[in-house]
């Protein structure tokens, strides 16, 4: 299990776009599973919408493409620093099944497909008590900080 602390030393994302709580497992070279607790008092529902929250399609997106980062990093045994980072290069056949709202916890899931020079492929998929809210297959490029 990798809780919020260590999340943090994969990923440059902080508050209000840290996008992963906590990591149940992840198997190096093949795949993780991780989550989101979406609250109410996450800034984008104030205008996203305001009398009926729903969290926007392309977090949900971010939220898998973090996930995937701290995969392809804990793959390479390696955290990020100004040299080593992921940055999400492509997304194929997004799409979304169930809208995700304030209490729910979105579980993230991915595995690597491929990777090749630099750009790693994942099949994706976001869920929310078993039920499917959103699949993706998302591209990562390893790249450092200009």
């Amino acid at each position: 299990m990798i809780d919020i602390y260590e999340v943090r030393n994969y990923l440059p994302h902080r508050y209000p776009f840290l996008l992963v709580d906590r990591v149940i497992e992840c198997v190096a070279g093949k795949h993780i599973v991780a989550f989101k607790n979406v609250s109410v008092n996450e800034p984008f529902f104030n205008g996203h919408f305001p009398n009926h929250p729903v969290m926007p399609g392309v977090l949900i997106i971010e939220a898998l493409a973090q996930t995937m980062g701290i995969l392809a990093f804990n793959t390479l045994d390696m955290k990020y620093d100004a040299n080593n980072w992921f940055y999400l290069a492509g997304i194929n056949d997004a799409r979304f099944k169930r809208i995700v709202i304030p209490g729910d916890q979105l579980q993230l899931r991915g595995e690597i497909l491929r990777k090749k020079s630099g750009l790693w492929v994942f099949a994706t998929e976001a869920k929310v008590n078993d039920e499917l809210a959103a699949t993706a297959e998302l591209m990562i490029m390893k790249g450092a900080l200009k």
